[in-house]
């Protein structure tokens, strides 16, 4: 209802009311008041374009000029978002006199684009974003360089000096310089009178068209002193033509594919190049090297890549052989690669890591060594040797440092050490690191490396182990142990075998015990490489035969089952041999090993009453908490005996079974238990006190008797199950 409606109402009710009232004294005419104004809408102003605002400014007329000229409002007037770094009027005034002239005539029209669109970067970039870039590309296809130093941030060489002046489709950022988009990578080269030589090789390997096409390319441009350092006459032969091959490989070694500014760069510790070899970067935060070249002026932008300008010229690498023979300290080891047939393999695609022993290296070997290895009825142990030197790919000094063994190409690994800041390869010490070449890396040692014998021959040589060497011969584990692996050998010297009963040895020995031999010595083999400081932390490992031994630590001592470790970490070139001084001999089945030991007489006929045997022959694994003969002997007068009568077998098998549970439990796990379900359904209680565990009243007494089907606990009470 409008505004004269309710007036209209309102001045009825009113004469209404008048009429019905009594009548009063005469009033006076009231003077009519004014009619109320009806409130008019406020305009609203329609959203102002990059351009609208530009244009209101009063400090942008020569760019809105020269938008005007190069027929970009339209553009500019458009969805976009566009970010606009913008020049003031003053900013256009700094140019050489004369120049905004020239570029607001018709003919430069396109000039005049390609600067302006240099100036637009797509979507709508705040200045709090923008401080988080490197680099924006621009409409002009080539990006401008955003630094930032405190509080002042660069693009190019301008300064932002207003930022996020907002408009309906975009952003504009206020700029003291106009920004020229850059030339290419040879007219900025060109143009600079620090490459001069760099733009005759350029010209001289007929690389000026690549060099003027799209990329983009990063280019580490030798400076004119860069060029002065090379050798005399070296960059006039680079010039004959003869040489372009060699002069091509020289430049395109300058040059990656892709735009890497300083910053991205500084990141990375190798790039590939056009030429194809990586070239090595190091960077400290304040200066940036590439191979040995340090970076002079960063960041030279140009219109099809970015130019970092070096203070010497980066030559690619050779190969690994040729980078040896040139270097001239390993004539020694490039007359054995030779007489080992190795060149073509060391020259081939790899990469490689070589371990370099010096001549003076090879010097050290005893006298005649090094005549006899070059002989050709020694070339497979020279081979052995070499390759013992060889890691599968580049490794540098940084990865080397990272890891504690290499596995070589002899097949064999080698240690790596560190002591007092020196690094060691096996016994020798590296004395330069990093050497590159165009398949791998080269570091140099000062020292020989002999690689290690496999188990058997380490075995052999040592001489405490005869008798273990026979036994593996008869069990025919020869090639296996002598294979690639790697193993761990619990090894048992000869007087370990001379504490097995006599006659064992010889019966063990005989062709018809071959199978028992075989189980007997792989129950001594590990599966993997396990130094002594791996071996204390395990508390069961399971062998090459199948079954588990167990590892104990009591104090210093560390026993392999019943058997003592008295001598840690003999390396073998497959593996890791720790010497123990008694024989271990695979685990029997519960029932086996119980008939086996005289304190379970009655327990084992128990058994057999109960008709358990095969159950507890079985696979399992169980746990056995096993009553001893004297645990027994404490029940009542006649209560065995009448166990053990067939009419009370189902009796004598829910107390039986009453002491077995599922699953393979030791004594390191029984005593974390408070109660444990056993075969019969029932549970027993576990305690421990004053350091002694009890099931239910049984205190156990012996615990971890290994069996190939589960564990046996001694207790020395039978326990009984609740009615």
């Amino acid at each position: 209802m409008n505004r004269v409606t309710l007036f209209s109402l309102f001045m009825a009710l009113a004469l209404i009311l008048a009429a019905c009232a009594p009548a009063a004294t005469p009033a006076p005419t009231p003077t009519p008041l004014p009619p109320t104004p009806m409130p008019q809408p406020t305009p609203t102003e329609a959203p102002k374009t990059i351009v609208d605002l530009a244009v209101a400014d009063g400090r942008f007329n020569t760019l809105v000029a020269a938008v005007q000229a190069a027929g970009l409002v339209d553009t500019l007037k458009g969805d976009g978002p566009f970010t606009v770094f913008a020049p003031t009027d003053d900013a256009f005034a700094k140019l050489p006199a004369g120049t905004l002239d020239e570029l607001l005539k018709p003919e430069n029209q396109q000039k005049l684009v390609d600067i302006l669109t240099y100036h637009v970067v797509a979507g709508k970039v705040m200045a709090a974003d923008v401080v988080k870039l490197n680099e924006a590309e621009t409409l002009l296809g080539t990006p401008v360089m955003i630094k930032v130093d405190g509080n002042t941030v660069k693009i190019n060489e301008a300064t932002v000096v207003i930022t996020d002046v907002v408009g309906s489709n975009g952003v504009i950022h206020v700029i003291d310089s106009v920004l020229l988009p850059p030339a290419d990578i040879v007219d900025s080269a060109l143009a600079d009178q620090r490459f001069s030589t760099l733009a005759a090789a350029i010209q001289a390997a007929g690389l000026v068209d690549t060099l003027k096409g799209k990329g983009p390319f990063t280019v580490f441009a030798p400076t004119d002193e860069a060029f002065a350092k090379l050798p005399a006459g070296t960059l006039d032969e680079l010039l004959k033509p003869e040489n372009k091959d060699t002069l091509i490989k020289i430049l395109t070694y300058h040059v990656i594919p892709g735009r890497y500014n300083s910053t991205s760069l500084s990141s990375q510790t190798e790039i590939a190049t056009v030429e194809g070899n990586t070239i090595d970067l190091q960077s400290d935060g304040n200066s940036l090297k590439v191979n040995d070249a340090s970076v002079l002026v960063a960041d030279v932008m140009a219109r099809n890549g970015i130019i970092h300008a070096i203070d010497t010229v980066i030559l690619p690498p050779k190969d690994i052989v040729d980078t040896a023979v040139e270097n001239g300290s390993f004539n020694t080891l490039a007359a054995a690669l030779q007489a080992a047939g190795l060149v073509e393999t060391l020259k081939g695609k790899g990469p490689f890591t070589v371990f370099a022993p010096t001549d003076e290296a090879f010097a050290k070997l005893p006298a005649g060594t090094v005549q006899n290895l070059l002989k050709p009825e020694n070339k497979d142990l020279l081979v052995k040797i070499l390759t013992y030197h060889v890691v599968p790919g580049k490794l540098k000094a940084a990865d080397v440092l990272a890891a504690s063994e290499l596995k070589t190409v002899q097949g064999f690994p080698v240690q790596i050490r560190t002591e007092e800041g020196k690094v060691f390869v096996d016994n020798a010490q590296v004395v330069l690191t990093d050497v590159r070449t165009s398949n791998g890396v080269i570091h140099v040692i000062d020292t020989v490396i002999l690689p290690p014998d496999d188990i058997v021959d380490t075995a052999i040589k040592d001489g405490r182990f005869k008798t273990l060497v026979a036994a593996v011969q008869a069990a025919g584990l020869v090639e296996t142990l002598k294979g690639e692996g790697p193993f761990t050998v619990f090894a048992p010297t000869d007087q370990a075998f001379a504490k097995l009963p006599a006659g064992t040895l010889t019966t063990l020995l005989k062709p018809e015990n071959k199978q028992q031999l075989v189980d007997i010595l792989t129950y001594h083999v590990v599966a993997g490489k396990l130094p002594a400081a791996e071996v204390v932390k395990q508390f069961e490992i399971k062998t090459a035969q199948g079954q588990p031994v167990l590892v104990k630590v009591d104090g210093d001592k560390v026993f392999i089952n019943n058997a003592q470790v008295i001598l840690t970490d003999i390396r073998a070139g497959n593996g890791i041999i720790h010497v123990i001084d008694a024989v271990i001999l695979p685990p029997k089945d519960i029932v086996d090993t119980a008939a086996g030991d005289a304190r379970f007489k009655t327990l084992v006929a128990a058994v057999q009453a109960a008709g358990l045997v095969e159950t507890l022959k079985g696979e399992g694994p169980f746990t056995v908490f096993a009553p001893t003969d004297q645990a027994f002997a404490k029940l009542p007068a006649g209560t065995l005996n009448e166990l053990l009568k067939p009419e009370n077998k189902q009796k004598l098998t829910d107390i039986l079974t009453y002491h077995v549970v599922s699953g393979k439990v030791y004594a390191k796990d029984v005593v974390n238990l408070t109660e444990a379900t056993t075969v019969l359904g029932k549970n027993v209680t576990i305690k421990v006190m004053d350091g002694k565990v009890y099931i239910n009243d049984a205190q156990v007494i012996i615990t971890d008797i290994l069996c190939s089907n589960g564990v046996i606990q001694v207790i020395d009470t039978v326990i009984l199950p609740p009615q």
